[in-house]
């Protein structure tokens, strides 16, 4: 059989070897439309981040230049906002501002505030602050007699003084604010002492470097007081700028401003930079100018013009992709965020497995059919070989009896009357015609049945009608006497009499046959289950079947092998029976072989008992 099937086999190898590569280079081809997809996508990607990256870098240059003029005027004004803005001119920062005041608890200023005030007011000798104190007299005595134009020229005269000889802050700032206190007239008060709130001195009282106003010096000199002075004198201004009608939400604002403190930016920039995705610098000559920076906000206007110009759908992002705490700004990149990428990166990625599923398939399918094929040609030389087989036994089956039949009579022709030992020849004959009915009842019975073409004839009929005929049609299968003993009782099946007729008899030469002992014993019994099941037992005391065979032997030209004398038969009579049981409904098993025999189990569904 393997040399017969070998021409099959080189040519179904050689079509799945070529069906397998054009499988794979379909997966290939399958695989390269996925990485060409995605490609383009990527590509597409990167050419609106670059876009948007420029756009981006543009815009921060363009934040940072529209407001130079509000930087350049938070370093010259300390009224002016100074947050989100940076400027570091010479290792020096002017802004962020910083907002930290001295360290401790100590308020030397309000100290001086109130040595001053108690000396102006017992008349007490004050040291350096005499002349200072004498010159705020004699103001307040002119002020007090009228004499406007005389108050005007000494308060020239003790600014003037004060401008000529300056203090600290510490000292410098509670004089100031003592002097306003004590020659503020509401309305009436001199220009000289409202400018010492807010405006400053003029520029003819160049000598007083801190001529900037009482707000704009507190602010400045921070530093300089710890926090309990600061807020001391914040007080007393705001007091003070409240009762003179002078602004001063901006002081209170500034006031209560948070400076980011230092920040520490690297040296060697060579460019602009975004740090901490907060601050964007740039360097500009000696000075490193910076603005506080919503990436977001600047990103927002960036988007919707993509999307005005169909480069974004309704709803496309863009963010800022991590770099680290600092960022050159031409190394600056964004990344765009589209659901509608991500659903065509899904369905690329969906197409690609279910073609994968196809070719998978379509390889399971290829080798599927291999095999089949491979089985099918299998049982095709199978089926030869048990036809051939089923032939030539057939034919010896057939040549067999009919060579006897044919010796006999021409023997019996010639000595009948002449020897004594032929006497038995008639029923030799008989004996011989009997086998060769059986066995060309069975493959004619075999064959009707298993092409469908056998047509059940059923009737009721009591068991015991059906096994007594049996020991007629065994009478001729055996040289040896027979034992057969029934265990019936009344049971009755509705069943084709001929059909089980022949069954029996079937199982009843396999019997004889298969049987070593003198004599042949067979027992027939019937269990019944009214309205469920009736199972006969054939029992023999033949040769035994082994376990293994227990099934082969059912089925089709199937002989059992055993040691001893060749046993004739076609391999017909068991699978015969099985299919007789079938078509009543029902079947037949081993239900135990051994050395001391063999018993079938016939089981009829649904018998009808009276």
């Amino acid at each position: 059989m393997p040399r017969r099937l070998l021409p099959t086999l080189v040519a179904l190898g050689c079509g799945l070897l070529a069906l397998a590569w054009g499988l794979v280079s379909l997966q290939r081809i399958f695989h390269q439309e996925r990485e060409d997809a995605r490609a383009q996508m990527r590509s597409r990607r990167e050419a609106l981040a670059h876009t948007a990256a420029e756009a981006f870098r543009q815009s921060l240059a363009r934040h940072l230049e529209v407001h130079i003029p509000e930087l350049h005027s938070a370093v010259g004004d300390p009224l002016a906002p100074g947050e989100g803005f940076y400027l570091l001119f010479r290792d020096h920062q002017f802004l962020p501002r910083l907002t930290r005041p001295r360290p401790g608890t100590q308020s030397p200023a309000r100290d001086t505030y109130d040595l001053l005030a108690q000396r102006l007011k017992d008349g007490a000798p004050a040291g350096r602050w005499d002349q200072r104190l004498a010159r705020l007299r004699a103001v307040e005595a002119a002020l007090t007699a009228g004499d406007t134009r005389g108050a005007t020229t000494l308060t020239e005269d003790l600014l003037r003084y004060h401008s000529a000889n300056p203090l600290t802050p510490a000292q410098e700032l509670p004089f100031l604010l003592l002097a306003v206190e004590r020659l503020k007239r509401g309305p009436a008060t001199m220009p000289l002492v409202r400018a010492l709130l807010r405006e400053g001195l003029p520029e003819d009282f160049g000598g007083f470097a801190r001529g900037a106003g009482l707000q704009r010096d507190l602010l400045r000199d921070r530093s300089h007081f710890t926090q309990t002075d600061f807020d001391f004198l914040h007080e007393r201004i705001v007091w003070l700028s409240t009762t003179l009608g002078e602004p001063v939400d901006d002081f209170i604002d500034r006031a209560t401003e948070v400076g980011a403190g230092m920040l520490i930016t690297p040296d060697g920039l060579e460019g602009p930079i975004l740090l901490g995705e907060q601050w964007y610098l740039e360097q500009r000559g000696e000075a490193m100018y910076g603005i506080a920076v919503d990436v977001n906000a600047l990103l927002r206007p960036i988007a919707d013009d993509m999307r005005a110009r169909r480069l974004f759908d309704a709803d496309g992002r863009l963010r800022l992709k991590p770099g680290g705490p600092i960022q050159p700004i031409h190394a600056v990149r964004l990344e765009v965020d589209m659901p509608q990428w991500a659903r065509a990166e899904a369905d690329i990625e969906a197409r690609y497995g279910l073609k994968t599923v196809l070719v998978a398939v379509c390889g399971f399918l290829a080798v599927a059919i291999f095999a089949l094929s491979l089985v099918s040609q299998q049982r095709k030389y199978r089926y030869l070989e048990l036809k051939s087989d089923f032939v030539a036994t057939v034919s010896h089956e057939l040549r067999t009896p009919l060579a006897s039949i044919r010796l006999l009579g021409e023997t019996l022709e010639r000595k009948l009357s002449q020897s004594p030992e032929v006497r038995d020849y008639p029923l030799r004959i008989v004996q011989a015609a009997d086998g060769l009915h059986f066995l060309v009842e069975n493959i004619l019975s075999f064959n009707r049945i298993d092409k469908g073409r056998w047509k059940l004839r059923t009737s009721r009929m009591r068991l015991e009608e059906l096994v007594n005929p049996l020991r007629d049609d065994l009478a001729s299968a055996t040289t040896v006497p027979l034992e057969l003993t029934t265990d019936l009782g009344d049971a009755e099946l509705e069943a084709d009499p001929s059909l089980l007729r022949l069954l029996f008899a079937n199982l009843g030469r396999n019997a004889c046959a298969y049987n070593r002992r003198n004599p042949v014993v067979i027992s027939i019994q019937a269990q019944v289950i009214p309205g469920h099941f009736c199972t006969v037992l054939f029992k023999d005391n033949g040769i035994g079947i082994p376990v293994a065979e227990w099934e082969n032997v059912f089925q089709d030209f199937y002989r059992l092998t055993q040691p001893g004398p060749e046993v004739h038969g076609s391999g017909l009579g068991l699978a015969l029976c099985r299919k007789i049981m079938r078509l009543h409904g029902g079947d037949i098993q081993v239900a135990s072989s051994g050395p001391e025999g063999t018993t079938f189990a016939l089981t009829f569904l649904e018998p009808q008992q009276q």
